[in-house]
């Protein structure tokens, strides 16, 4: 109980911060920050392998979704069929990376996810600039991530939870 409350506390200054100057300083924070802070809690508080696993599963996620989009822009048609065929190939190839490289597969979907929710519509709105405007979308949702993570991971040290221990050791 300690946890949620001081993960709360702590995730609640951070969308402030985001929300507030973060949009004032037109960085484009504001949309991203509630899906940024939650995926990056999400990942600091999940007691799966270390954080590092958990970090680079995420990491792989994000760029394969990424990629999707660049694809998507300049190869496959914007149809049904095209956006099937580019989920389709984030999810086999993460599944496929994440296992070569012995990551969590949970981490990998939440990153190409996060990237997916917070950019799909802006993506939609003008494909043709999929390469400025997916880059603004990832710099954003990289800073709530890790702002995410920084708070999920201080509240799990200052309250002893056990942020980085396997599934295994926490049910004992």
């Amino acid at each position: 109980m300690r946890v949620n409350l001081l993960s709360g506390l702590l995730l609640t200054i951070a969308a402030v911060l985001l929300s507030g100057p973060g949009a004032a300083l037109d960085a484009g924070l504001g949309p991203v920050a509630l899906a940024g802070l939650g995926a990056g809690a999400v990942v600091a508080l999940v007691p799966d392998r270390g954080l590092p696993a958990r970090l680079a599963g995420f990491g792989v996620g994000l760029a394969l979704a990424w990629a999707a989009y660049a694809a998507r822009a300049a190869l496959l048609p914007d149809t049904t069929a095209g956006r099937a065929l580019a989920v389709g190939l984030v999810v086999g190839v993460g599944v496929t990376a994440v296992s070569l490289l012995r990551l969590p597969l949970w981490p990998a979907l939440l990153g190409a996810a996060s990237l997916a929710g917070t950019y799909e519509v802006a993506y939609t709105a003008a494909p043709s600039e999929v390469m400025t405007t997916s880059l603004a979308a990832v710099s954003a949702l990289v800073v709530a991530v890790a702002l995410g993570v920084v708070a999920g991971a201080l509240a799990a040290a200052l309250t002893g939870a056990p942020a980085s221990a396997t599934t295994q050791e926490v049910a004992r």
